[in-house]
């Protein structure tokens, strides 16, 4: 299984030979540890727990949990698995160099907070008109009729909005540098620089 924890650092743009231009999401990929393995039989599912950076505040609990892997891992995230991998043991360290260019990926990341955001600019609604005596501008508009008497569950309407788990899918491997332990992905992926990605090879 090929996945890592990453952070994202920003976006650049690389020029192919024929002069075509492809945008890519370039990812610091600090050396990984797993940290653990888990199968059907233990733990009911087969995941590979990984974590990167490291930190020395942690609790008794979580030291306890790292002894076997000889890790002070600050950032802990888990892969499923559809199948325990026997090539993988704890303690052992993946860096860049476990993708290659042309791998198919699928990147995982928290979404950028918008914060409360009404209909038009969370789910793209019309505003009304501003001419012919229309005064709703940005409201939602009707939300329901007289039966019955309640609001569906699912509504688009005003709320929250982002700051939420996004996964895009199929994702091309662009750059691989082992020395800076930069992975180039194309395309956008979702967050904020510095935020958190994890990347898994596609299946």
């Amino acid at each position: 299984m090929k996945a890592l924890i990453t952070r994202k650092v920003g976006m650049t743009s690389t020029i192919a030979e024929d002069g075509v231009m492809t945008a890519v999401t370039l990812l610091s990929a600090v050396p990984n540890v797993v940290t653990q393995i888990k199968n059907q039989e233990t733990d009911g599912y087969s995941a590979i727990q990984m974590g990167t950076e490291e930190t020395k505040k942690h609790r008794k609990s979580l030291i306890g949990h790292l002894k076997a892997s000889k890790s002070q891992a600050k950032v802990i995230r888990e892969f499923r698995t559809e199948e325990s991998s026997e090539d993988l043991s704890v303690g052992q360290q993946l860096a860049a160099d476990v993708f290659s260019i042309g791998d198919t990926v699928h990147v995982t990341g928290t979404s950028k907070g918008k914060g409360w955001a009404g209909t038009i600019k969370r789910h793209n609604f019309h505003r009304g008109r501003k001419t012919h005596g229309g005064g709703s501008y940005r409201r939602p508009g009707s939300i329901g009729s007289m039966y019955p008497q309640k609001i569906f569950k699912g509504k688009k309407m005003a709320g929250q909005m982002g700051d939420e788990q996004v996964t895009v899918q199929n994702l091309k491997i662009a750059l691989v540098d082992v020395e800076l332990g930069v992975i180039g992905v194309t395309g956008a992926v979702p967050g904020p620089r510095k935020g958190i990605v994890l990347i898994k090879e596609a299946k």
